[in-house]
């Protein structure tokens, strides 16, 4: 099974290319946010513990995450073709726990995308997005605290799946057409490479 991380800091445009990979290849799209704004909006005891988090700022803790993500992960079909992590892990804690929960199915990641986006035009992205999306979290002192907690938390992720020679960097800056073209491209070569 072809199991890949998007990874990047908020604003990037991870939903945005996941919902192209999707489409394109038919992964079985795993998203921690819309995962935890369902629990939010539904008003269950997860999503108020939730909302406390997200409106100011912060990183849910991993056992909330490792919980909800152990039961969207196996509770997909086993016939999926590979399933497309996004938003998760976040956390060195979280990525051990995915690489556990994967070698217990006979899995493994495949392959990390970083989408790599200026520290300013992650600001803008994020601005432009809240006029529409009407998100507690999409708020200049909120985004100020997530790129902090980004820095802080999910950026060590980089250097662990480099190590795992897993790691590949997509530069985001350009439009989203050009941006999925090399994302494919580093999908494309990688299931040559693989025979799948």
């Amino acid at each position: 099974m072809f199991n890949i991380i998007i990874i990047g800091a908020p604003g990037c445009g991870k939903g945005t290319q996941s919902a192209n990979i999707i489409r394109k290849y038919g992964f079985t799209h795993i998203s921690t946010g819309e995962i935890l704004r369902e629990e939010v909006e539904l008003h269950t005891s997860i999503g108020e513990v939730v909302k406390k988090f997200i409106d100011r700022g912060y990183l849910v803790p991993d056992d909330i995450i490792t919980h909800e993500i152990f039961i969207t992960a196996t509770s997909q079909p086993q016939q999926t073709k590979g399933m497309l992590f996004d938003g998760f892990p976040r956390t060195i804690f979280q990525a051990d726990y995915l690489d556990s929960l994967l070698f217990q199915n006979g899995s493994k990641i495949s392959l990390v995308i970083q989408m790599d986006v200026d520290e300013d035009e992650l600001y803008n992205r994020i601005l432009n997005r809240s006029k529409d999306s009407n998100r507690s979290d999409d708020h200049i002192e909120i985004i100020h605290k997530r790129l902090k907690e980004y820095d802080k938390k999910t950026h060590p992720l980089i250097e662990y799946y480099r190590k795992q020679g897993k790691l590949q960097t997509v530069r985001a800056m350009d439009p989203v057409k050009d941006v999925f073209g090399r994302i494919a491209n580093i999908i494309d070569d990688y299931l040559i490479k693989e025979g799948k």
